[in-house]
C-alpha cells in the first residue's frame, strides 16, 4: 500500500501551556529539516552526523533571533517508532513557543501530520500490525487499570501472536488441499483431514473464548452503564451526588427536577461505572418532563445494572413487585432494589419488611449511609477475575465483528468435513475465514479501512 513519504510534523503533548512539549518530526528529511532550525550549543556538532539514540542541546533559531532552548532526540530509520528518520524536540511547554517551533517546520518542509499518521507509518512500515495500533489509541484513552491491562497485553502482542499462530496453521493447510486440486485426476491427499478436523475444532473454541470475551472487553474499554430510576422525589439526583462525592446534580424537594439525564463516572476497583441520573418516573402533561422520562427508558434499555430507588416509608413489597413487573427490563440487565431515606424509619422494622425482596440495598443517600453496601452490590455484577490473568480480551467492535465471520467460516469448514464435501469446497471456505483474520491483523486491508481507524486517534500520535 502506498502512503505519503512526505515529512510530518506534530506537537505529541496536549495543547495547552506546560512546562515541556515535545514536538515529532519523522520523515526522509527530518534531520535536513531540523538543520535548518537546530543550533548545537557545541557549534561543532553536525545532527547529520551524530548517532542514533543521542539527544542534544541547544536553540531553535529564527533566523538570527533565539525561539527556544531545546533538547532534540535523534531516532534513525528503521530503528524508530515510525521506521523512518525520527526526531523529537523537547521545547518550554508555552503556546507561543509550540506553535512558532511548529511554523519554522512547516515553512521549512514539513507538513503538519493528520491524526494518527505516524502510527499509521508505523504500521505501514511494518513495526505493529493493526491489532498493536489499535491498542496504543485504547492505552492513551484508557482511564482505569483494567483498561490499561488490557491495553498493554495487546500493545505487547499476545492477541496478535495468537491470531497469527493459528492463521499461519490454517493457510498451511489451505495450501495442501489447493494442491491435491493440481493433482485431482490422481486422487491423493496431501491434507491429513483428521489433522485439519483437530486443527478446525480448536480454532473454533479459541475463536468463541475469543467472541465471548467481547462483552469484558467492552466493559473494560467503555464502562458499565448504571441506570439510577425510580418515581420522582425518591433521591435518584442526592444518590449520584453520593456516588459521586459532589454536587453533580440539582436536588429539590419539588418533584420531577431532572427534566433529561445527567451521566457522570467512577472508578471503583479498576473498573469504570458509568453512572446515570435519570428523570422521575411517572406520568406527565408536562412535555419537557415527558421527553425526559422517554430518555430515562432508553437510559434503561442500555443500562447493564439498573438502581430501581423507592422510598422507605412509602412503599411495599407488593409495590416494588408490581413496578418491576410494569418495567420489564431485559433479562441481561441486572436489577438492584434500592430502598432510599432509611434515616426517616425508626426502629428495625425496615429490614423486616424489605427482607423477602431480591438484591434490595437499604440506603440514606442524603446521610451516605450504606453506600459501602451498594457499590459492593453493584460490583458483585460485574467479574473482572479474567482481566488479572494473561488470557486475552477483545475490547475492539471491529475484532469483534471480524471474529464472528470467521468463526462462521470455520463452522463451514466443519459442517463441510462432517459432509466430506470437495476438497475446492474447503479450500473456499478455509480462505473466507483467513480473510476475516487477515482484517484485524492487517494482513489484508483497504484504505478506508485504515482511514477508520487512524483517524480516531489524536494529532501527533
Amino acid at each position: 500500500m502506498q502512503f505519503d513519504t512526505d515529512t510530518i510534523c506534530a506537537l505529541s503533548t496536549p495543547t495547552g501551556t506546560s512546562a515541556i512539549a515535545v514536538i515529532r518530526v519523522t520523515g526522509n528529511e527530518a534531520f535536513d529539516i531540523c538543520k535548518q532550525l537546530f543550533e548545537p550549543a557545541d557549534t561543532k556538532k553536525d545532527i547529520n552526523k551524530e548517532s542514533a539514540f543521542s539527544i542534544h542541546y541547544g536553540f531553535i533559531k529564527d533566523n538570527n533571533d533565539i525561539i527556544d532552548e531545546v533538547l532534540i532526540s535523534l531516532f534513525r530509520n528503521p530503528h524508530s517508532y515510525t521506521g523512518e528518520d525520527l526526531i523529537e524536540i523537547s521545547c518550554h511547554g508555552s503556546i507561543y513557543v509550540q506553535q512558532k517551533v511548529l511554523q519554522l517546520l512547516v515553512n521549512a518542509g514539513a507538513r503538519t501530520a493528520k491524526p494518527g499518521e505516524f502510527t499509521m507509518r508505523a504500521f505501514l512500515n511494518g513495526k505493529m500490525d493493526l491489532t498493536k495500533a489499535e491498542a496504543v489509541a485504547d492505552l492513551i484513552a484508557s482511564s482505569t487499570a483494567a483498561a490499561h491491562k488490557t491495553a498493554i497485553n495487546q500493545m505487547r502482542g499476545g492477541f496478535s501472536d495468537e491470531l497469527k499462530e493459528l492463521r499461519q496453521k490454517l493457510l498451511d493447510f489451505a495450501s495442501l488441499i489447493e494442491l491435491e486440486l493440481d493433482f485431482s485426476e490422481e486422487d491423493v491427499e496431501f491434507a491429513d483431514r483428521k489433522a485439519l478436523t483437530t486443527l478446525i475444532l480448536e480454532i473454533n473454541d479459541m475463536l468463541k473464548r475469543l467472541i465471548d470475551s467481547f462483552s469484558l472487553g467492552n466493559v473494560i474499554k467503555n464502562g458499565v452503564p448504571v441506570a439510577i430510576i425510580g418515581k420522582p422525589n425518591v433521591g435518584k439526583s442526592t444518590l449520584l451526588n453520593a456516588l459521586l462525592n459532589e454536587e453533580r446534580a440539582i436536588v429539590s424537594d419539588i418533584p420531577g427536577t431532572t427534566r433529561d439525564y445527567l451521566e457522570d463516572s467512577v472508578n471503583m476497583n479498576g473498573i469504570l461505572y458509568r453512572f446515570i441520573d435519570t428523570a422521575g418516573i411517572r406520568k406527565s402533561t408536562d412535555e419537557i418532563e415527558s421527553k425526559g422520562i422517554e430518555k430515562t427508558f432508553e437510559k434503561i434499555n442500555e443500562a447493564k445494572i439498573v438502581l430501581y430507588m423507592f422510598e422507605a416509608l412509602e412503599t411495599d413489597v407488593p409495590q416494588i413487585e408490581k413496578d418491576l413487573a410494569e418495567l420489564s427490563l431485559d433479562t441481561d440487565t441486572d436489577t438492584i432494589i434500592v430502598i432510599n431515606k432509611t434515616d426517616q424509619v425508626t426502629g428495625d422494622s425496615i429490614e423486616e419488611k424489605f427482607k423477602s425482596v431480591k438484591d434490595v440495598v437499604l440506603i440514606s443517600a442524603l446521610n451516605k449511609v450504606n453506600l459501602s453496601s451498594l457499590t459492593e452490590k453493584i460490583e458483585s455484577f460485574v467479574t473482572v477475575q479474567s482481566v488479572e490473568s494473561n488470557d486475552t480480551i477483545i475490547t475492539n467492535a471491529r475484532h469483534y465483528e471480524a471474529l464472528s465471520k470467521s468463526l462462521a467460516g470455520i463452522e463451514e469448514v466443519i459442517s463441510g468435513l462432517n459432509n466430506k464435501i470437495s476438497g475446492e469446497l474447503l479450500a473456499a471456505d478455509i480462505r473466507n475465514s483467513l480473510t476475516h483474520l487477515g482484517e484485524i491483523t492487517g494482513e489484508v486491508t483497504n484504505d478506508e479501512l485504515l482511514g477508520n481507524i487512524f483517524g480516531r486517534f489524536c494529532i501527533g500520535k
